[in-house]
């Protein structure tokens, strides 16, 4: 893949293929680096791509055994939803990936949302610390971008981008959108890698934006990852790369 520098981490670009094939190389060697440790944490993502990640995954067995063996799964952000709904992240991750892998159900861990949403960040927050401990997010956090710039649940305006507390987790409602569930940025900087996956014309002028536009995580919110740039890997295709290119 080729690679471009930038203040918002490394960009490799391929083919879609070639950023599958990364997403689980970059996995696995991030859960070499904590080998000594029993349990990997990783946060996964919604949206049509991590979906097609998914089912590439299962259909190439691309996981490996001992990857699967250590990993415990959670998500970056989430609707205030239940996990049937087809708008839930982990319910995504659930049917087209966990399941289909066999993960038991001690190693899920959605966020609870049959609590109000408040509350709901609250707790996921001290599970997330249980496993983690109190300096780290997640082990690995996989991250999408919306087209207008947004990414997990930080959205343009949002007043975590301007503070978060110190706080890893937040719930907050976003006008339309209703309640969201959502990592923030210090939880981003408490990450040990994160992985950006940009694929298809549709993400071409938000990743040109966010990469060589002028700083403004108020207004393009996944600028806000400059902050923990030397941790963040962007996997971006042909397509999400011709303003780069």
């Amino acid at each position: 893949m080729k690679e471009l520098s930038s203040a918002y981490g490394r960009v490799l670009i391929g083919s879609r293929e070639d950023c599958f094939h990364k997403a689980s190389f970059l996995a696995g060697g991030q859960r070499g680096r904590y080998a000594a440790a029993k349990v990997f944490t990783w946060a996964l993502t919604g949206g049509t791509t991590p979906r097609e990640w998914y089912r590439w995954c299962v259909a190439k067995d691309a996981l490996s055994p001992g990857l699967l063996a250590a990993t415990h799964w959670f998500t970056s952000d989430e609707r205030h939803v239940p996990l049937a709904s087809d708008e839930s992240n982990f319910g995504l991750a659930e049917r087209e990936l966990l399941l289909p892998l066999q993960i038991p159900p001690e190693k899920k861990h959605p966020w609870p949302v049959a609590l109000t949403a408040p509350e709901a960040a609250t707790e996921y927050a001290r599970q997330c610390a249980a496993w983690t401990g109190p300096h780290r997010a997640f082990d690995l956090c996989f991250l999408g971008m919306g087209d207008d710039g947004h990414t997990a649940s930080l959205f343009p305006g949002s007043p975590l981008l301007a503070d978060d507390g110190g706080k890893y987790f937040a719930a907050i409602e976003e006008p339309g959108k209703g309640w969201r569930l959502t990592i923030t940025p210090a939880g981003l900087r408490a990450c040990g890698l994160i992985v950006v996956m940009a694929l298809g014309t549709a993400k071409a002028e938000a990743l040109h934006r966010v990469h060589a536009g002028p700083y403004a995580p108020e207004k393009i919110p996944a600028q806000i990852l400059k902050s923990c740039a030397s941790s963040v890997v962007w996997l971006v295709d042909e397509a999400a790369a011709a303003r780069f290119l």
